[in-house]
């Protein structure tokens, strides 16, 4: 469990609430959607493309990973 801490820090909080719940789900997918409109903008070069592409499949696994986390969390399934 302390890995998962330190792997999905924004998944984890303090409190539980719903209101804290939302913001956190929120805050992920705007870093998300910033960091899809950054490799969005370096897809058009043609080298960088592969890379660009493989790396943003893993951020898009990780943000998955921490949303399911944070609910999983809010159910306090997780201890």
């Amino acid at each position: 469990m302390d890995l998962l801490k330190k792997i999905w820090p924004l998944s984890f909080s303090s409190k539980s609430t719903v209101v804290s719940l939302v913001i956190n789900i929120i805050v992920q997918l705007v870093v998300g959607a910033l960091i899809g409109v950054v490799f969005g903008i370096l897809s058009n070069v043609p080298v960088v493309n592969i890379i660009v592409g493989i790396v943003g499949g893993f951020i898009e696994l990780y943000i998955l990973i921490g949303i399911v986390l944070s609910v999983l969390d809010y159910l306090k399934i997780l201890k």
